[in-house]
This record gives C-alpha cells, sequence and structure tokens, in this order.
C-alpha cells in the first residue's frame, strides 16, 4: 500500500537516522514499528517456506522465464508444432 503522512521535520529526521542506523528504508522501519504497536510479529520471524518444484534440469534452455510469450509461444510449439 501506498500513502502519504506527515510529519514534523525532527521526527522525520529521527525516524530516517534509526532506520539508516538499523540498515533498513524508512518504510521498513515504519512497518516494523506499526506491527510491534499492533502487537503483529515480525514478517522476517515468520517460518520460510520451500518451494517445491518438479522434473529434472530446470527452466528448458533458451527461454526467459520472466517473458511470458516466450513461455505461451514455447507451450503452443511443444503442444501443436510449428
Amino acid at each position: 500500500m501506498r500513502t502519504s503522512i506527515i510529519l514534523d521535520d525532527q521526527l522525520g529526521q529521527q525516524l530516517r537516522d534509526a532506520a539508516k542506523a538499523e540498515g533498513k528504508s524508512l518504510s521498513a522501519f515504519l512497518a516494523e514499528a506499526g506491527r510491534a504497536k499492533l502487537g503483529q510479529p515480525d514478517r522476517s520471524e515468520l517460518p520460510s517456506f520451500e518451494l517445491i518444484t518438479f522434473g529434472e534440469g530446470g527452466a528448458q534452455s533458451g527461454i526467459d522465464l520472466d517473458k511470458t510469450g516466450e513461455l505461451i509461444a514455447a507451450e503452443d510449439e511443444a503442444e501443436y508444432g510449428r
């Protein structure tokens, strides 16, 4: 969610400095502070998950998984031929 807030200059600078000291962005710092105030768990404390895959060899060579057009074309070629 994107939102705008108005802070006085001194508080804003203190928050920026505290976030920088922890190596976090201001957004991440404020989100963590908000979760703490609301009694919600920090997301970094949530258990990780394992991505389960199947098949061998990973992605088909020559196909960029970030380009959906290539994926669709490769699937069509495999299903219907050229």
